[in-house]
């Protein structure tokens, strides 16, 4: 294994682990935190690795140079704490955001093994956390954890590097929940249609808990994707399947009576204004083709049985206390998601760990439904997945009236070889919407990756009474949702590893935060923030404003008030500075809390699993980039088929709109003859 870290910055991140754990009984020595780091960082593609490196050298400098490493702990953590946990200038916000990867290191530990090596994990045994094999499942309606691997995609269905194509009929760039959607499609046209993914195949029978290897591999940039001035993080799949692979199946639509506020915005009124008048029936339909497809359904009150109900009942506390319409009309409810269909071999078993992937093969996500749909060898010609290659630019030639046509893609394998695939019919863009606005915008479609949208996160976490442990951790990480009108509330709670980087928290405090680990419970709220970002030499500039920062304060404030109402004794929101809340703040000292603490991005830790727009439809070519087919302008066969298509901010989980309007787009439409 290469070490991505020198023996430098590997001092530097012994330093920091050592004053971050300062006066208290570690469970693993920071030497190995140092390890875990080499090993998780090695796994991962990109500069992720050199990014954080650099960070590593600026926390040095700031710290004292050479003389931070010679201090007593006791030292270095007065110095953290002043120089950078207290400090309003933004570099060194930033680098206090490298504690975060202290804390995956130390949390994300693992004894080389299996499972079961693991059932003695010291940090495990230390928060008093166990892995899914560990948990008691035998009284009824509890359901046994066991493994189903018989929908996983076959070998078969892969081209190898060294028998890549020359040409084929469609080139679809991408396999997350447009590409697989469009690939399903085409093949359902006989087309021969080849898929190109830059990510690798992990089928459920290579997916483990080993949470450091997993986002390392199936998240881009190892899950520490970020805006260009790092104030949001951006969590993308980068795996055969793309990021339904890694999400939680969450399948709301943009407009559902009893499913969606009444009074929030019309997302349909909003994008006809813009120019882009797609109709609800229309997208109607492929809603309902995309949710058979999928099996949705509402999952199982026993999936999420304490977290989810602590956030429902909270709610309507609260809301039984406001005089505000919105808040008495807000939607409660559990979450429709593609864990489809129900029975003993393919229910959920609520591991907790739908985020790294589901190594028991119950998530019918993109792999398990559309891919391999595409891909079945019962076909007369059924698709091909082209895994680890990425696709650089796309080439033109000249066409009737002056329009271009897609006449192939340049692709860059992992061991740095390129090849030229030729497409005979077409091409269909789906990398997600940053993928995809920089490809378009470097294959000269110069308007691309404008007015991008985020719905952001913001998690809110809190401690219940001694003695009321509701070990949320054995449940879906997702069960229940508040629909606000102008924000939503997402019931949500992580394994160790992740739950650590979301735990805000310093030093001493953060420890005993993760030692009370089975009296925690979670939410985030959610709200959005609409075509405030562009692409940019191929990273995402994206500003939250005032307006955004009013809201997320407004929505904050709101679920710390539904935490205590339900009995939470302190309230940890995801402040950079890790403050706490207690029980018994009246509301007014709850709001001008946050007014106080949260004046800027920096100030809190923001994270997007929604990215939209970019390459936007509209009936006119000046104001975007797909016209009402989706179909890029001015081209005759590119179209583009995922959520980069979507003209302003959905405001709900983006997935299933995501394969709406691939499905609406590409199913029945013989778009390329």
């Amino acid at each position: 294994m290469k070490k991505p870290f020198n023996l430098l910055q590997a001092k530097i991140i012994q330093a920091m682990t050592e004053a971050m754990f300062h006066n208290v009984d570690m469970a693993i020595p920071a030497k190995q935190v140092v390890a875990n780091l080499q090993f998780q960082f090695s796994k991962m593609d990109g500069s992720k690795p050199q990014e954080i490196g650099f960070a590593l050298y600026g926390c040095f400098l700031v710290l004292g140079g050479p003389l931070f490493l010679i201090v007593s702990p006791a030292t270095r953590k007065k110095w953290i704490n002043s120089r950078l946990r207290r400090s309003r200038i933004d570099i060194f916000q930033d680098m206090a955001r490298t504690k975060g990867v202290i804390m995956a290191g130390y949390y994300g530990h693992w004894q080389f093994g299996d499972e079961k090596e693991n059932f003695d994990n010291p940090v495990y045994r230390d928060i008093k956390y166990k892995l899914p094999a560990q948990r008691d499942r035998s009284t009824p309606p509890e359901r046994p954890i066991k493994h189903q691997t018989g929908r996983d995609l076959t070998a078969e269905v892969f081209v190898g590097h060294d028998a890549i194509p020359e040409e084929t009929d469609v080139i679809i760039i991408g396999s997350g929940a447009g590409g697989a959607v469009a690939a399903a499609a085409l093949a359902d046209e006989d087309h021969e249609v080849l898929i190109i993914e830059a990510g690798s195949h992990y089928p459920s029978s290579r997916i483990s808990h080993q949470e450091a290897r997993m986002t390392a591999r199936l998240f881009k940039d190892g899950a520490l994707q970020s805006t260009a001035d790092r104030d949001i993080i951006v969590f993308q799949g980068r795996v055969v399947g793309g990021s339904p692979v890694i999400n939680n199946g969450i399948c709301l639509r943009m407009k559902h009576d009893g499913l969606v506020h009444p009074d929030a915005e019309d997302v349909f009124d909003t994008w006809a204004r813009l120019g882009a008048p797609i109709s609800e029936e229309e997208l109607g339909v492929s809603y309902e083709a995309v949710e058979q497809v999928l099996e949705v359904s509402e999952i199982d009150k026993i999936t999420g049985r304490n977290n989810g109900p602590h956030l429902i009942e909270g709610w309507k506390k609260y809301a039984a206390l406001s005089d505000d319409p919105m808040d008495k009309k807000a939607i409660t409810a559990w979450f429709r998601k593609n864990y489809g269909p129900k029975g003993s071999d393919t229910e959920c078993v609520y591991c907790g760990y739908c985020n790294t992937g589901c190594p028991y093969g119950r998530k019918k996500a993109t792999p398990e439904s559309f891919l391999r749909d595409a891909t079945d060898l019962k076909r007369a010609n059924p698709a091909k997945i082209l895994h680890k290659a990425e696709v650089v630019e796309i080439f033109w030639r000249d066409g009737a009236n002056g329009k271009r046509v897609a006449d192939s893609v340049e692709i860059k394998l992992r061991d740095g070889r390129k090849r030229v695939i030729r497409a005979r019919k077409g091409v269909v863009v789906a990398a997600g919407a940053l993928a995809s606005s920089h490809l378009l915008y470097k294959s000269g479609i110069l308007q691309a990756g404008h007015n991008i949208s985020l719905n952001i996160a913001c998690p809110v976490v809190a401690l219940m009474p001694e003695g009321k442990e509701m070990n949320v951790w054995d449940e879906d990480q997702m069960a229940t949702y508040v629909d606000r009108g102008d924000f939503l509330i997402e019931s949500h709670f992580q394994p160790p590893l992740s739950m650590a980087t979301l735990v805000p928290g310093w030093f001493e405090d953060h420890y005993e935060r993760m030692r009370n680990y089975g009296r925690l419970v979670s939410a985030g709220v959610l709200f959005p923030a609409d075509r405030l970002g562009h692409m940019e030499n191929g990273k995402l500039k994206f500003k939250v404003g005032e307006d955004e920062l009013a809201l997320l304060r407004r929505a904050l404030a709101a679920m710390t008030k539904v935490h205590f109402l339900n009995g939470a004794e302190e309230v940890y929101p995801a402040l950079l500075k890790g403050q706490t809340l207690y029980a018994g703040m009246s509301d007014a000292d709850i709001d001008q809390f946050y007014q106080d603490n949260l004046k800027e991005p920096d100030d809190v830790v923001l994270s997007s699993s929604h990215p939209h727009g970019g390459n936007g439809i509209n009936a006119d070519p000046h104001k975007g980039v797909v016209d009402l087919n989706q179909r890029v302008h001015n081209t005759t066969n590119c179209y583009v088929a995922d959520a980069s298509v979507m003209p302003s901010c959905i405001r709900v989980n983006a997935q299933l709109t995501t394969m709406a309007m691939a499905h609406r787009a590409m199913a029945g439409k013989r778009r390329f003859g």
